[in-house]
């Protein structure tokens, strides 16, 4: 029965933080939200995760959380809930994932607990209401950490063929960042799993296996369709999905340079615990840091035959540094958002640190670093709060204040007749300062790639708000004799507003970042040609644009200069070129 009603308490305290007032985000990433609107209306753009039904590019990652929410706006119709809906859902299935993870070691309370920290993570509250791809990710990982956890308990193999296949569906989701906490599952199955050396090294095998089945068929597939005769590969330089892992998803994103440079904070151990990061995930990593190093001391005679509860803890904390270390030193692209993939390991750690330091043999030495976790968490609490001005000065005080009482109860009383209020205590006092910012965070709209904040009357609106009526109407007419209605060189986002807003077929020119070679030029006259694009808008001064301008007349409509690709000004016949290497199928 605790077991049902604590899974009852989170799974209503989760649904109600994401789903409500989920709307107010608009299209958020219009990016994504333009991708699923293409796999909703067509299959092939559903496979690879193009960004447009005529299927010219695809997203600049795998298509796993396109997949997801193309399938909502296929079942539910084209709407921002339609989009944003499979991202809570799948908020509160890692949440219950987490909790039934920890509930595998610790008792209920501690496992509500990591559930609430899942839940009520600032970055949390702001990715599971999102619609980009880290979502899913999260939750892969959460269910990874959950198949190790059983497989150190049982030892059967179909525990770690299901982690496995996590990492395979994280890596169709987000490519290597799934793959930040493989060394610790690694380490952690061939140190305390279940057998003989011989057995473990097996059941890594078996993981494999997992991961090779869940992604390889996709990646087989855009390995083996010919260019040309698919969509390009976005985020590529040569349209190879290997580039695309290797290159700006891969060790781009480690070293830097070209179009992965960091914007925004500089990468270094403190990146996390402060800014925005901070804000988002920096609350309880001190603490956490605190638990996981003195429980491991504290029970350190287990080292050399760990049961499972060590060896979670062990997997769970190296996974949190495996994950911080990464995302603070990475130097190319980092936003802070990213950090959500953290939170189920942090939760994790936490909850099975303090378990193990509560019933450490050692009674009062367990205690005392418990006690000194809360008071690193509620101090630190109090610098993140007066970072945000003079005003939260005497809300800090209280907060570190309240920290410190309850340590000194933790450490020094006589606990063992009041160990569930002060423990509840504890509870509450940790997670008041993430719980504030994330009311914070849902209380009003977000939008964009970096996930800013909008006012309230952009988010409420659609795109088709900032586009003239007239515009709309004209991108619209006759546009299902088209294989894209409209293309344009101001890169995908703009791309994505405008065929959210008018429900049509945009071509991204160049893809997100502008620097996809596709089409070349040759290639978008032999489309114009062959009458497969209607209108051209939008110009950065690339080539293609310079021979529209050259080749067909202007006119303005709804406040845009816009050109008619069917009406030319001169014969374009010249410019028709029919080989196999110039056209897209």
């Amino acid at each position: 029965m605790p077991d049902v009603f604590a899974g009852a308490v989170l799974v209503a305290v989760t649904a109600t933080t994401y789903l409500v007032g989920i709307g107010t985000t608009g299209w958020a990433n219009s990016f994504y939200s333009a991708a699923a609107q293409a796999g909703a209306n067509n299959w092939t753009s559903f496979l690879y995760g193009a960004s447009d039904p005529g299927n010219l590019i695809t997203v600049d990652k795998p298509p796993a959380s396109i997949w997801v929410m193309a399938l909502s706006v296929r079942l539910l119709g084209l709407s921002p809930t339609a989009v944003l809906l499979p991202q809570a859902l799948i908020g509160v299935v890692t949440v219950l994932v987490v909790y039934a993870t920890t509930r595998r070691i610790t008792p209920p309370g501690a496992a509500l607990f990591a559930g609430l920290i899942t839940a009520m993570t600032p970055v949390s509250a702001l990715i599971f209401r999102y619609n980009n791809p880290d979502a899913l990710l999260t939750l892969t990982l959460a269910t990874a950490l959950y198949g190790v956890v059983r497989s150190l308990q049982d030892g059967r193999h179909r525990w770690v063929f299901l982690a496995g296949a996590a990492f395979g569906v994280g890596f169709l989701t987000k490519q290597l960042q799934a793959f930040l906490i493989l060394p610790a599952v690694v380490f952690v199955v061939l140190w305390a799993g279940q057998g003989t050396l011989r057995r473990r090294a097996y059941s890594l095998l078996v993981a494999a296996g997992g991961l090779v089945l869940t992604a390889g068929w996709w990646v087989a597939i855009v390995s083996v369709v010919p260019s040309g005769q698919r969509p390009w590969v976005g985020g590529s330089v040569d349209d190879s999905f290997l580039s695309l892992t290797l290159g700006y998803n891969g060790f781009g994103r480690i070293l830097g340079g070209g179009s992965n440079l960091a914007g925004g904070s500089q990468p270094g151990i403190d990146r996390l615990l402060v800014g925005s990061s901070g804000d988002l995930i920096g609350w309880m990593l001190p603490g956490a840091a605190v638990v996981a190093a003195g429980a491991l001391i504290v029970h350190w005679r287990s080292w050399r035959r760990p049961d499972a509860a060590i060896a979670s803890l062990a997997l769970m904390s190296a996974s949190t540094l495996l994950t911080d270390a990464g995302l603070s030193f990475m130097r190319g692209i980092y936003h802070s958002y990213y950090s959500v993939a953290l939170v189920p390991a942090l939760a994790g750690t936490i909850a099975l640190g303090a378990t193990l330091l509560w019933g450490a043999e050692r009674r009062r030495l367990g205690r005392t670093v418990l006690a000194a976790a809360v008071i690193v968490t509620a101090t630190w609490g109090g610098v993140m709060l007066m970072g945000h001005g003079p005003d939260h000065f005497l809300l800090a005080v209280a907060f570190a204040l309240a920290g410190v009482v309850v340590a000194a109860v933790i450490a020094l009383g006589d606990v063992r007749r009041r160990e569930r209020a002060t423990l509840t205590a504890a509870a509450v006092m940790l997670l008041a300062g993430p719980i504030a910012t994330s009311a914070a965070i849902i209380s009003q709209g977000h939008a964009g790639a970096s996930i800013t904040p909008i006012s309230d009357r952009s988010a409420d609106a659609s795109p088709s708000y900032l586009i003239e009526p007239a515009l709309l109407d004209a991108l619209r007419a006759d546009a299902a004799r088209y294989r894209w209605s409209v293309a344009t060189e101001l890169g995908s986002s703009t791309a994505a507003q405008y065929q959210l807003a008018a429900g049509v077929s945009v071509m991204p020119i160049g893809g997100y970042k502008h620097t996809d070679p596709t089409p070349t030029l040759a290639q978008f006259q032999n489309l114009v040609a062959q009458g497969n694009v209607h209108w051209f808008l939008g110009s950065r001064g690339g080539e293609i644009s310079a021979w529209v301008k050259t080749h067909f007349s202007s006119q303005w409509i709804g406040g845009e200069i816009i050109y008619d690709l069917t009406t030319p000004l001169t014969d374009l016949t010249a410019h028709s070129n029919t080989t196999s290497e110039q056209v897209l199928t």
